[in-house]
């Protein structure tokens, strides 16, 4: 096995070239690769593909998958026209075409641009979210990319140049002046991109204005991030990585909670022993580490897999934290799988593991109204049913509120479900419009605010 890289180096459809395994790939592979990162965004680096990806088992490695395009993530019309255009080199015709797809994936799932950026003082907040009443999501500008890129990735708008709907904030600045008229927020998420993208003194000047006296409501710092999987190096070997636990414990020592959102979407992530050291470093610091992740099609459906996650996560004092549904956003209907099968993957999971992993919650939509867990599958008079609850919601009053959905053996996702005993509606869409959202919801386009 080759040493491990001591310094990060990018790779993206540019320079792929320069990787050594860009030869071990077919001729049609990477002509897969170069048309279809074109729409989607492309990057990798040397230990994701030294050490997580089995070149003996290509394309039907997991972690390739995830990271390298494929050309079943557009339709066939979709790669056939854009194929020919790249063949013919007309940049105007290739632009076109790529923004036309682009806009036809969803671009920005769940009301993230019309119903979740806030305003201040009228004016919108483009590096902010502000969807539950507790927790603020925060986008800081220079934590807007990636050490690798998922092919499923939700926030996937960020990467590829679509600036009129990128989440971007320059400074902490207006972040701070809006928690100090916002009381009722304990949380602040630090999101991306991945804010460990960042040197140690950018991420600090990011976070240490949140240890203010004036901000005491806020009880939670959370920095979701997913170099724990693709470069543990940040927290161990980086040359800043003693520098970045150090920011950790001034963080926990000056009263605030630190819960570092791990992505981790394979076990095989987490076999690696820099890896295991890095998650060890991260919880020495007095910080938590929650890990995360969507269950994919072509990724991670082995429920043996997810109990391995959780069981080596809990070993070394991680603790279990979501299992998601893939959203309905870019190349969905590759990743996505129907909901029942979704729920019997973590229920097999589930049973695999203690009560000290246990504490894993899904799988888990979050939906335009809220995050909606898949509780399981009953029969209640005779008919069988998806029995449905709010872990989160837009609406406080709809949290843990039991509800039922008829069975459909084939949906994907919320929009696809229908109520059951003979509903018309959801008990949360007669409650239009949505009562006791704050007028920061509001519908906003961050075009307009740019």
């Amino acid at each position: 096995m080759p040493l491990l890289p001591a310094r990060f180096k990018p790779y993206t459809r540019q320079t792929i070239g320069q990787a050594r395994q860009w030869e071990w790939l077919s001729e049609a592979q990477r002509e897969e690769v170069q048309v279809v990162s074109h729409v989607m965004p492309f990057r990798t680096n040397e230990y994701v593909l030294d050490r997580l990806i089995d070149w003996n088992n290509i394309p039907d490695d997991p972690i390739y998958r995830l990271v390298f395009p494929h050309r079943d993530m557009l339709a066939p019309e979709q790669y056939g026209q854009l194929r020919a255009l790249l063949q013919e080199g007309e940049p105007a015709a290739i632009e076109a075409c790529v923004r036309a797809i682009r806009h036809g994936m969803n671009p920005h799932p769940a009301g993230q641009m019309t119903h979740n950026v806030p305003q201040q003082g009228g004016v919108p907040l483009r590096g902010l979210q502000h969807k539950y009443d507790q927790t603020v999501l925060f986008f800081p500008s220079a934590g807007q990319t990636c050490h690798a890129y998922c092919t499923f990735c939700f926030r996937w708008p960020q990467f590829v140049g679509m600036d009129d709907m990128k989440f971007d904030a320059r400074g902490s600045g207006e972040l701070v002046a809006y928690l100090q008229h916002h009381r009722e927020v304990t949380d602040v998420l630090v999101t991306g991109g991945d804010p460990m993208i960042m040197n140690a003194r950018q991420l600090a000047a990011y976070l240490e204005p949140l240890l203010d006296p004036s901000l005491a409501h806020i009880q939670n710092i959370r920095i979701g991030t997913k170099a724990v999987a693709y470069w543990p190096q940040r927290f161990v070997s980086d040359r800043d990585a003693d520098d970045l636990l150090r920011l950790f414990e001034r963080i926990v020592q000056a009263g605030k909670n630190l819960a570092i959102m791990g992505h981790y979407s394979h076990a095989v992530e987490l076999r690696q022993e820099i890896a295991q050291q890095a998650l060890k470093r991260i919880v020495g610091t007095g910080a938590t580490l929650r890990m995360q992740g969507p269950l994919i099609r072509h990724i991670n459906e082995d429920p043996k897999s997810w109990a391995e996650l959780w069981q080596t996560g809990t070993r070394l004092g991680a603790i279990p934290y979501y299992m998601f549904v893939e959203r309905d956003t870019g190349p969905h209907a590759y990743f996505s799988l129907p909901l029942a099968r979704a729920h019997a993957i973590f229920q097999a999971a589930y049973q695999m593991v203690s009560g000290l992993s246990r504490t894993v919650r899904g799988p888990s939509m979050s939906a335009f109204p809220g995050k909606i867990l898949i509780d399981g599958v009953v029969e209640i008079a005779g008919e069988k049913l998806f029995a449905l609850q709010f872990l989160q919601a837009r609406n406080p009053d709809w949290v843990r509120r039991p509800f039922y959905a008829k069975f459909d053996a084939n949906a994907t996702w919320l929009d696809e479900l229908k109520p059951a005993f003979g509903q018309e509606k959801f008990f949360f869409e007669l409650d239009q419009p949505v009562p006791d959202i704050p007028a920061v919801h509001k519908v906003i386009r961050l075009a307009q605010a740019a």
